[in-house]
């Protein structure tokens, strides 16, 4: 089965509000709904609804932090959510990002490559119902038992950028979730993954903004992207990418603190390829060719641009 996820909740109504919203995805044959967690709603509570609001959904983040919980807490979350949708529920772990973890959480963001390592095999201990008392690389655990265990395993997906972490998502998670990324892209980083099993998971969010204003997408999408590619991890993962030259400038200038300059040094062919835009069936064409590069769930995320009215591009969006 062709998967094919919608990122929630939606900017455009209350949390509380969005249950006609969730219920409509799974009506329009969306089979996934897929949570973040930055400075907005927390990555557990948008799907805790999603799972009782419409249960033939499968719920998954992208991403929980490694960092921003203890072991504990954070095997708590899982299994809780596990339990309460027993079979439906996917983790998505990732190291975020300095400003995330550093910056906004006041934790230090050491080591990012073992504290995920390590967070995975500790979780896989946990939620088999172990006993866990074990010093890792960047945490210890001493006597910990879940009282709550998932009612199925959890698949855990790992966020990935460049090859050591899209080879440690092959080899001990179920798979990748990636992002920021061309369709073309897709095509180096996904044989990373599914080099180490053909049944490897690759989730991909996609940004979309389906509308024809051009003018539009190329100045609000060059503020999406500075947002992002501006943090280090981001810049090394276009680095390697080979978008070194076509996003020097804006890097230059905004290390210069020029922010003005750096949006403009954003180039146009950067838009097209990051961000999915135009008609609702070219918007379907675009990600059509993430699937056909490797990705085999796409999670959507509807850009909150003016104009776009988000209730409709769902149903514009909704697989054919």
């Amino acid at each position: 089965m062709q998967r094919y996820g919608m990122t929630i909740p939606f900017d455009a109504v209350p949390l509380a509000e969005q249950r006609d919203w969730i219920v409509e995805l799974a009506d329009l044959g969306y089979t996934d709904v897929w949570s973040s967690e930055a400075n907005g709603a927390d990555g557990f509570t948008p799907l805790a609804l999603a799972s009782v609001w419409a249960p033939s959904l499968r719920l998954g983040n992208a991403i929980i932090p490694a960092y921003t919980r203890g072991p504990a807490c954070l095997a708590q979350c899982v299994a809780t959510l596990g339990a309460a949708a027993p079979g439906r529920f996917v983790l998505g772990l990732g190291t975020s990002s300095d400003v995330i973890v550093e910056r906004w959480n006041g934790i230090p963001f050491e080591e990012p490559y073992k504290r995920v390592r390590d967070t995975i095999r500790f979780l896989r201990a946990a939620l088999a119902g172990e006993k866990v008392s074990e010093d890792y690389s960047t945490f210890s655990v001493k006597g910990f038992k879940l009282g709550i265990l998932p009612g199925e395993p959890v698949p855990i997906l790992l966020a990935a950028l460049r090859e050591g972490m899209l080879n440690l998502a092959g080899r001990e998670a179920d798979g990748a979730i990636i992002n920021w990324l061309s369709a073309d892209d897709v095509t180096r980083v996904a044989p990373i993954v599914t080099a180490h099993g053909a049944e490897k998971e690759v989730v991909a969010r996609i940004f979309v903004a389906p509308t024809e204003d051009r003018d539009a997408v190329m100045a609000l999408g060059r503020y999406a992207i500075s947002a992002y590619l501006n943090v280090p991890v981001y810049a090394a993962f276009h680095e390697w990418m080979g978008r070194g030259e076509q996003l020097a400038g804006m890097w230059d200038n905004w290390k210069a603190g020029d922010r003005k300059a750096a949006l403009a040094a954003i180039p146009d062919q950067v838009v097209d390829e990051l961000i999915v835009h135009g008609s609702p069936e070219a918007c379907r064409e675009h990600i059509q060719r993430y699937i056909a590069n490797g990705v085999t769930t796409p999670a959507l995320a509807l850009l909150p641009f003016p104009g776009v009215d988000q209730r409709q591009a769902i149903r514009d969006l909704a697989p054919r």
